[in-house]
């Protein structure tokens, strides 16, 4: 069953510069438009709460995010940490280094140790490869192990490294996942065109920057700070 644009929206509001005062107004943005999501710093988790509180919107947050590069205890801690504030869903990035380096045995426990740890709160991890660092083939592997360590979404991008979702690796990323796994485009989807065109090869979900979404929902311009998602 498709939905409506909005409802396959993880509003990001991850800038790392953002005043407080940024933030609720780009988190209210995503209320409006009755977003899926929207995707906070973790210092912001409970301001969003607040904001989304009553609302169609519920709140994601990121985890090792940009770089994937924690040690797995960090990422596990982290976890704990989400699990206590009761965020709804989280987005972690893969240590997509040792994916380039085929260290998949690596990979895959460190994935599934987040898996494990969030899975009995029922919150569905998100797991992002950067995938403008990897190789078609790589993106193909990574999405496996992804299935194999439980996790519940595989994610191009972080919006902050490199070119964002192509067709060409969200088309490998769904022929890998074979229905066992969900799909998320992430990073350059600015416009209902673009949206439309990923929603069309069957994704469930768009990663898009808070300044996107009246453009995606409304088929207007994007007032999009280049650089970022």
């Amino acid at each position: 069953m498709k939905h409506s644009i909005n409802r396959y929206l993880d509003h990001a509001v991850l800038k790392p510069e953002m005043s407080n005062n940024e933030a609720a107004e780009a988190i209210e943005l995503g209320v409006k438009y009755a977003v899926r999501t929207v995707c906070v710093r973790p210092s912001d988790i409970e301001l969003a709460k607040e904001l989304c509180s009553g609302s169609e919107t519920e709140v994601c947050t990121v985890l090792s995010f940009p770089h994937g590069i924690c040690t797995t205890e960090s990422k596990v801690a982290e976890a704990k940490d989400f699990i206590a504030k009761s965020v709804h869903e989280v987005d972690m990035v893969a240590n997509y280094g040792r994916i380039r380096s085929g260290d998949w045995e690596y990979v895959k426990a460190d994935i599934a140790a987040v898996a494990e740890t969030l899975k009995p709160a029922g919150i569905p991890l998100k797991v992002i490869f950067e995938t403008s660092t990897l190789s078609l083939e790589q993106i193909t592997r990574a999405t496996e192990i992804c299935v194999e360590a439980g996790a519940d979404f595989v994610k191009t991008s972080t919006g902050f490294n490199g070119e964002g979702a192509t067709e060409d690796g969200v088309k490998a990323m769904l022929a890998a996942a074979n229905g066992k796994i969900k799909v998320k485009p992430s990073g350059g989807i600015r416009d209902a065109e673009r949206a439309q065109l990923f929603v069309d090869m069957g994704v469930h979900r768009l990663g898009v920057g808070y300044s996107s979404t009246p453009a995606i929902c409304d088929g207007t311009i994007a007032a999009t700070t280049p650089g970022t998602y």
